[in-house]
């Protein structure tokens, strides 16, 4: 029977009892007569059609009527049946008294409580009737009771039972329920209905608690169970409701809670330990975890003889029961659940997060923060407690290390102490423990003490760093670690007992400053002057230093003022300039130029004689590193003033035969001089600085752990301040913008070249095949095992980006790239500009080359086969006939002097912006008169694009990290190839 909406109708609730699901609700639209009252013409109403009477709903009415919805039989069907079956056999089979399924019954009436209970606390002030047995909705009206009754749990025993029933109160008064028809509506909370009125509970009364009453006077409980009726009915039931007790005894007792953590040790992996638990689930496990041995943090709270555990977080009230002599005493606990929580944010700002009341942690940063707050939590309250599950116990009490350092002679010592509550250690003991990577000890008391973490951070280096030389209880460190140890000072980690005249080497801006050598000949710009007065310190003290100053600023005039010097005042004593083949020629001339009272000696040739005392009769002995490698057996057997190496990244890889080879010599004092410290990565620096201050660094291991792979790969800025902390008074390094003011402007253009046709097919058509071959690799030999492929793909793409015919020497088409060079060349030599060409390919320089002959334009010529480098850099010096230079990268990027050129063309760009940066200083340095213009030659939409941006993107400032291609592929991920390739 359909009700008009044009016609004034009433929405209207109405309880009715399902078969298997209880009591439901059903919402209806009643059509009013005249009167204002409801007649019997009605409709069912649900979320379908609830719109059309919406005039007459309100927001209230839309969310009931969904929720009225949720409880129809077919809706339940669907959400908990995934089997073919009807909704009759569904509901027969669940609910079979014989063989129904219980777990689901279980589900099911919690879903529908769940739903009643949404419903029923929002039908304040709605109409709502008892369905009549003809279908009548509104066959009786219910008083929806504003009120919560409350009830009252009573218990009488006596010698042989205990009795047990409630009783009801509503606005003061008793409420008679029993044998009254009165039946349950929703047991979670209770909703009652009885004498046409629905009452609901304060303190959300469980239903299932009241059914058994309402036919019934009590339940008898026999003595022979009481005890575990108790335990498990009663004491629950004291523990959230009123209860009122004859013959046993509940005593309320309020207590402050005492916060309790546990410690238990387990070693077991993240899932096993997890298992341990029966609410694994509900355990907060660091990231961290290693599966290695592990700290499980469990909080507690004590009240009076009670202990709860901070997971438990029910009812506010805990019960315990107590049986002395036959009688049972109650023991009723309101927990303090406020305490309790600042107890957990407590520890929450110290940085432990409980989930649940407990963490796991790696016993590494658990026992870091035990270090850090085991005395702050034992100040606030807290009892520190282990579970001695493996026997073992460890030391959780206040320790301490003092660390005093004082200045010797040749090197600091070091006097510690550490301490573990009342024990003490020296400082050595610690050492030797970390050095052989142990961090647990047992103390006399049969306590495991753990190393904190935090030591082996602030102490790492001092501990790496320090040295045992007599086999006792004294350490040393060695005084070039000034850094280290005035650091220590200043964050307090250490007491400092200093030379004033030591502290000045930690800063350059006061040195003494040294008169010039009679015997140099011209002048040393005041950069040079602070270069020389900081040799001249570093020798006062018997450290070795790296001369880093840019290209072109001079470092050569730096050193031969220095030797010149030490001429005048040593002049029994020789010194070894170590230097790459192609710049022997070039010391040559600048010490002519320089000192020529210096008496040198080029110790070189296959036909040299290599009888070294007639080294005596000379002040400076030039060699190549080729001919030190060669002759070390021979070299070592001679001690000399000063050893100094040229370009010494040629000693980068401390692993190679030369770099062991100049470790060999034996000389006073040792100096190197680049404008690369760092190529390839931070090791370079490592080879470097282990050449002129031996251990500074540490050696090779520690390096890489403590400053390579933090810099290298995570970025770690830290660690880079602490590397330059450490070797900043035994590196000087200038740059140009800072110093060489007076050199003509550097100019900088990119020059885009567009791709012939030809050649974009050729570079489709390649980055294709290695596109889909590398990416293949990657998958099945991953990352690391990939990297060659992809330098040689990498490589084949960029000589396509050049010209095709490196690649392919049949190919006939252009190169976009050459037709720009060769524009620009041409240009540029009419208008009488003297031109460097740089490649790394020689086959680049070919096709250059080749052109050049065509169109008859002289030329200089260097790659690493050319034998007559001084002639080829004259004729381009000295000849105004001579307008190009063409230059191998790797071949002429160091130690040239080509002043005559003001024009750079860079043809394919390095890896390495410092390689490219140094080939332009072969014109931009002092002697330059003009401004140098520098163009780079880059091919659109190739590799090289966005090889460069990718650098922008991923690669430090040449400062930091300098790369290589090689170093730059370890660090690209398959993403990153991708776009490499894209």
């Amino acid at each position: 029977m359909n009700v008009s909406t044009s016609e004034p109708f009433q929405i209207v609730y109405s309880i009715y009892q399902h078969e298997y699901l209880g009591y439901l609700f059903e919402s209806f639209v009643v059509q009013l007569n005249e009167k204002g009252t409801l007649t019997l013409k009605c409709q069912n109403i649900s979320s379908k059609n609830a719109d059309e009477f919406s005039a007459g709903l309100d927001e209230t009415d839309f969310q009931l009527i969904e929720w009225t919805d949720s409880l129809q039989q077919d809706v339940i069907y669907r959400k908990f049946n995934n089997k073919k079956i009807s909704i009759t056999d569904f509901f027969l089979k669940t609910y079979d008294s014989k063989k129904g399924d219980k777990d689901l019954q279980q589900a099911i009436e919690g879903y529908v409580d769940t739903q009643k209970s949404k419903i029923l606390e929002r039908l304040t002030e709605k109409q709502v009737f008892i369905m009549g047995s003809d279908g009548n909705p509104t066959w009786k009206q219910l008083e929806l009771l504003s009120e919560k009754a409350t009830v009252l749990f009573h218990f009488r025993r006596n010698e042989t039972e205990t009795v047990y029933f409630p009783t009801i109160k509503y606005a003061g008064e008793k409420v008679n329920f029993q044998f009254q028809n009165a039946f349950i509506v929703c047991d979670e909370p209770a909703w009652m209905v009885l004498n046409d009125k629905l009452y609901s509970f304060a303190k959300e009364v469980d239903g299932k608690k009241l059914r058994p009453f309402l036919n019934r006077s009590n339940i008898i409980i026999p003595k022979s169970v009481e005890e575990t009726y108790y335990q498990k009915f009663v004491a629950p039931l004291i523990a959230s409701f009123d209860v009122y007790a004859k013959g046993f005894e509940i005593q309320s007792e309020g207590y402050a809670p005492k916060p309790l953590l546990l410690l238990t040790e387990f070693h077991t992996a993240k899932q096993t330990a997890l298992s341990l638990f029966d609410e694994g689930s509900n355990v907060a496990v660091a990231e961290e975890d290693d599966g290695e041995s592990q700290i499980l943090f469990d909080l507690s709270f004590r009240y009076g003889h009670s202990t709860f555990k901070a997971s438990e977080t029910g009812a506010p009230v805990s019960v315990s029961l107590e049986k002395s002599n036959g009688s049972y005493i109650f023991h009723r606990i309101r927990r303090k659940p406020q305490l309790e929580t600042e107890n957990i944010e407590f520890l929450k700002r110290t940085g432990l997060e409980l989930k649940h009341g407990r963490v796991l942690l790696p016993k590494a940063e658990a026992f870091t923060w035990l270090h850090e707050y085991s005395e702050l939590i034992k100040e606030s309250g807290f009892e520190l407690q282990q579970s001695s599950n493996n026997g073992k116990k460890y030391f959780i009490g206040n320790s301490s290390i003092n660390v005093q350092i004082n200045e010797n002679r040749d090197w600091f010592d070091i006097y510690a102490t550490v301490r573990f509550g009342e024990y003490e250690m020296p400082f050595i003991k610690l050492r030797n423990l970390i050095l052989r990577k142990k961090r647990e000890f047992t103390l006399p008391n049969g306590e495991i003490a753990v190393i904190p973490e935090v030591w082996l951070t602030q102490y790492s280096e001092l501990i790496a760093f320090s040295e045992n030389h007599d086999g006792g209880d004294t350490v040393s460190i060695r005084k070039h670690h000034l850094a280290l140890v005035a650091e220590l000072n200043r964050e307090n980690l250490a007491q400092v007992t200093i030379s004033n005249k030591l502290e000045q080497l930690r800063t350059f801006e006061h040195l003494e400053d040294q008169p010039m050598p009679q015997g140099f000949v011209g002048e040393l710009r005041p950069y040079q002057k602070a270069g020389y007065n900081w040799m001249h310190f570093l020798k006062k003290y018997g450290f070795g230093g790296c001369l880093a100053d840019d290209m072109g600023l001079g470092k050569t005039s730096q050193a031969l003022a220095m030797l010149q010097s030490q001429k005048e005042s040593n002049p029994d004593q020789p010194s070894l300039v170590i230097v790459p083949t192609s710049l022997v020629y070039n010391w040559e001339l600048e010490a002519k130029k320089f000192t020529p009272d210096l008496r040198v000696f080029t110790y070189i040739g296959t036909q040299r004689d290599k009888n070294v005392e007639q080294f005596n009769n000379y002040d400076v002995i030039i060699t190549s590193y080729g001919i030190v490698r060669i002759d070390i057996e021979q070299l070592k057997k001679y001690f000399f003033n000063y050893v100094i190496l040229d370009e010494s990244q040629a000693i980068k890889n401390p692993g190679s035969n030369v770099a062991k080879a100049v470790r060999e010599l034996h000389c006073r004092h040792r100096l190197v001089l680049t404008g690369t410290p760092i190529e390839n990565s931070t090791l370079d620096l490592w080879s470097q600085m282990s050449f002129v201050n031996p251990g500074l660094l540490g050696n090779e291991q520690f390096f890489r752990n403590e400053f390579l792979t933090p810099i290298e790969k995570r970025n770690d800025d830290q660690k880079l301040r602490r590397l330059h902390a450490i070797i900043r008074p035994f590196v000087l390094r200038r740059h140009k913008s800072q110093v060489a003011k007076d050199l003509p402007e550097k100019i900088e253009h990119i020059q885009y070249c567009k791709m012939e046709p030809d050649q974009e097919e050729a570079y489709e058509e390649a980055k294709s095949y290695f596109r889909n071959k590398i990416l293949e690799n990657i998958d099945e030999k991953a990352m690391a095992k990939s990297q060659l492929l992809l330098i040689q793909g990498l490589t084949k793409l960029r000589q396509i980006a050049n010209h095709p015919k490196m690649v392919d020497p049949s190919y006939a088409g252009s190169s976009g790239k050459l037709q720009d060079v060769l524009h620009r060349l041409e240009t540029g030599i009419s208008e009488n500009h003297k031109i460097l060409i740089f490649s790394q390919f020689v086959k680049h320089l070919n096709i250059i080359r080749h052109h050049l002959d065509k169109k008859d334009i002289t030329y200089a010529y260097l790659d690493g086969q050319t034998k007559d480098r001084r002639g080829q850099v004259e004729l381009f010096q000295e000849s105004e006939d001579i307008p190009v230079f063409l230059i191998s990268l790797k071949a002429g990027g160091l130690g040239l002097n080509l002043t005559a050129a003001d024009y750079v063309f860079i043809l394919d760009p390095w890896w390495n912006p410092a390689i490219e940066a140094q080939a332009v200083d072969r014109a931009h340095r002092i002697g330059q008169q003009q401004t140098v213009f520098t163009y780079k030659f880059i091919t659109k939409n190739t590799v090289e694009e966005k090889i460069l941006a990718l650098q922008q993107h991923k690669m430090r400032l040449a400062g930091d990290l300098i790369t290589t291609e090689e170093s730059f592929v370890k660090s690209l991920s398959k993403e990153d190839i991708l776009t490499l390739l894209d």
